[in-house]
């Protein structure tokens, strides 16, 4: 007699529906039926066969499709369907050397954690959709990346690996887990060992790595010119201005005819002088001086008129926009503009004259403003100042041009002095500078000190940009405010600001809250306090961190560090592309023109404020190459060094003479066994109790020096 046939048990439909929201689950792994089966918890013949051909017809239908032979997944356009059963968010990757990431969600919220296996191909900073996880108990909330709506880069700096047939860049970034393949023919005219451009081609859905094309060779590894060249390249900056930019360029007529003279308010015969540091080329701004009737001064802020020599619509102004910003390396300056403008034509170099953009105010002897005028001016330049030269002036009290300068000077104090008064923060970062060799090798660092002759520049510019933005931006009987670009800097968020305040109780610090003014006083006098302390570059950094950061937008919020309601950038057009927008939109409205759209000026500011971001992290790279360059031939030298961080591998200490930063590993303190004390900032010995703490001075031997990845290792020296 026969077997009878065994049936599942399963109704088909309730089956698939179980079948498909297990696909849904995980919308881009693959299954087969066996591990389809074991997801389901299904362990009979009957049922797997049943889910196998479940899953055929299920690719028939066009709910799945099938990678490979017996392995299914979810059909993309299946994905929608479940949209509204499931929550999703978009945010912005941040991704570890380790593989795993986080999304920063566009709303603010909580960061989402991802597994590696649930990434997706993402990449750091991506613009992604997530899918949001069923929250576990004690866990943070996890997600998985179902779509990238945006990649953030395509191009990566790397060193070639070279086998028989093929080749990997493996890229210099620490946020890049993923080495790029590259085939025979995308390898092109590289050599193996050299430091490549790469960009990402494709992706295959099974592959571990990504596809690559090489589209230049950059040189070889460890040489200047090529680390600031890979930097650069790196942050996605052009390496040089194409041919056609310099050609349009070239053309430009530098001579300055009686017509256009005829036009602007003549100020060549009134005392001018920029004021720069001493290796600059192009000089943006220069500074007049007049004294008028009833013992009044007028003060003019002269701007390079950019916008006269580069046209909306030019190829020049096209260029402009992409690059965004100058960039200040090290070793050399990116500009923003080609060299004939940005250090020739436009530059207000001295006994030259020169087309500007000036904001004259009528000022008294308390620097209280009377009138401001706004236009085009034509100037020359008595002289070219260094800071230096001036700060000799202001301390000595004389000097070439001495009471004119002095007068500057004591103007600019009380607008200083008022600032702060008015609820402005007085940030300050120390800048570390090198003196280089031919070669480019820093045989010297020093921090660069910034005197009162900065804050004389400092304060009519900021005088100026807010004169601009409040001359457009104030209202007028109740008509709408004309579309302008504005440099807002919103309120600290409460709860970084909270996190904040807990961690300076620890440090022994605190802050009043109670009011903007309270604040903005307390965290001058918090930051004057920490001056030369080892948790100085600590504290600096988490208060920086606490406040939001500012950027160009045609919404005003007003300025917070700065306490200005009104604010702009219009005083450096030669090396900001904002400022080249605020004077064009100055210029209409002076004339009496209806209001530019809102729509394409917010996107170019949007677009400023993302390429400032990229130019700072390229100038920080060239930092931080150089400082641990500086240490490459001083391998067993003593420093003298505060500790700056404390982890779960040990301590970080900065050394006092080049700022530069290193590790000192658990493993190396031989003396103790130490744990960290992360509530407190500090590390304990477990058998003596001795401690280290944030900001204690420590002596420190280099150890380590890995140059390609930026990173040195320390050894306590003599630690008690």
């Amino acid at each position: 007699m026969a077997q009878k046939e065994k049936k599942s048990k399963y109704p088909e439909s309730s089956l698939r529906a179980v079948i498909l929201s297990a696909f849904a689950e995980n919308p881009f792994t693959p299954y087969n039926a066996k591990q389809m089966s074991h997801i389901l918890h299904i362990n009979t013949k009957p049922d797997r066969e049943l889910i196998y051909h479940l899953l055929v017809a299920m690719t028939q239908e066009g709910l799945l499709y099938e990678v490979k032979r017996g392995k299914f997944r979810l059909n993309p356009k299946q994905l929608e369907k479940f949209s509204k059963k499931k929550k999703y968010l978009t945010g912005i990757v941040d991704l570890k050397k380790t593989g795993k990431a986080y999304i920063m969600p566009d709303d603010g919220g909580d960061d989402i954690f991802i597994a590696p296996n649930n990434v997706r191909h993402a990449l750091n900073q991506d613009h992604v959709k997530v899918l949001l996880m069923p929250k576990r108990q004690g866990h943070k909330t996890e997600g998985q990346i179902v779509e990238i709506l945006e990649r953030h880069k395509t191009q990566y700096v790397g060193i070639l690996e070279l086998s028989k047939d093929y080749g990997f860049v493996i890229p210099d970034s620490q946020s890049m887990p993923y080495d790029i393949f590259v085939t025979k023919e995308n390898i092109k005219s590289a050599k193996n060992g050299q430091k490549v451009l790469v960009r990402i081609a494709d992706w295959p859905e099974h592959s571990n790595n990504p596809f690559g094309e090489i589209i230049e060779v950059l040189g070889t590894p460890g040489e200047n010119n090529v680390e600031m060249m890979s930097i650069l390249a790196d942050n996605d900056f052009p390496l040089s201005f194409p041919k056609a930019v310099e050609k349009e360029a070239e053309k430009i007529d530098a001579g300055i005819t009686p017509e256009v003279v005829a036009e602007r308010k003549d100020f060549r015969d009134v005392w001018t002088v920029t004021i720069d540091p001493v290796d600059a080329k192009d000089f943006d701004d220069a500074l007049s001086l007049k004294k008028i009737e009833n013992g009044l001064w007028e003060v003019g802020v002269h701007i390079a008129d950019v916008s006269h020599y580069v046209t909306t619509g030019s190829l020049i102004d096209a260029e402009a926009f992409n690059r965004g910003t100058s960039i200040y390396m090290v070793d050399r300056t990116i500009p923003m503009l080609p060299e004939k403008l940005s250090n020739g034509v436009c530059s207000l170099r001295p006994n030259e004259e020169k087309l500007t953009f000036s904001v004259v105010f009528k000022m008294n002897e308390k620097a209280e403003v009377l009138d401001t005028w706004y236009g085009k001016t034509v100037i020359r330049s008595d002289r070219r100042f260094a800071y230096e030269e001036v700060q000799d002036i202001i301390d000595s009290g004389s000097g070439e041009y001495s009471e004119d300068l002095l007068k500057l000077h004591s103007l600019a104090e009380i607008l200083r002095e008022k600032r702060f008064k008015n609820g402005a923060i007085n940030f300050h970062t120390p800048e570390i500078r090198f003196k280089l060799d031919e070669k480019g090798k820093p045989i010297e660092a020093y921090v660069k000190e910034t005197g009162t002759a900065n804050f004389l520049v400092e304060e009519f510019m900021l005088l100026a940009n807010k004169a601009v933005a409040l001359h457009i931006g104030k209202p007028e009987n109740k008509k709408p405010p004309k579309t302008f670009v504005y440099r807002v800097h919103d309120q600290p968020n409460p709860e970084k600001l909270n996190t904040f305040l807990q961690f300076l109780g620890k440090l022994g610090y605190s802050l009043n809250i109670q009011s903007h003014e309270a604040l903005a006083r307390s965290y001058n006098k918090l930051l004057q306090d920490v001056k030369g302390k080892g948790e100085e570059n600590m504290v600096e950094s988490i208060a920086i961190r606490t406040m939001a950061k500012a950027y160009y937008s045609t919404d005003n919020i007003g300025h917070y560090g700065l306490s200005f309601p009104y604010y702009t950038h219009f005083t450096s057009p030669i090396r900001r592309y904002p400022d080249l927008m605020v004077h064009r939109l100055l210029e209409r409205y002076l004339e009496g023109k209806n209001s530019a759209k809102k729509e394409d000026f917010e996107e170019k500011c949007k677009h400023a404020s993302e390429m400032e971001r990229r130019a700072a992290d390229a100038e920080r790279e060239s930092i931080k190459y150089k400082q641990v360059e500086y240490l490459l031939d001083k391998k067993g030298k003593i420093f003298d060094g505060l500790i700056s961080g404390v982890s779960k591998w040990g301590i970080f200490v900065q050394i006092s003479e080049s700022k530069s930063e290193g590790l000192v590993r658990f493993s190396t303190m031989k003396d103790d066994f130490y744990y960290l004390d992360e509530d407190n900032y500090q590390i304990i010995g477990r058998r003596y109790g001795q401690k280290l703490r944030l900001g204690d001075p420590v002596k420190v031997i280099v150890k380590n020096i890995d140059l390609a990845s930026r990173q040195l290792d320390f050894e306590l020296v003599d630690e008690f």
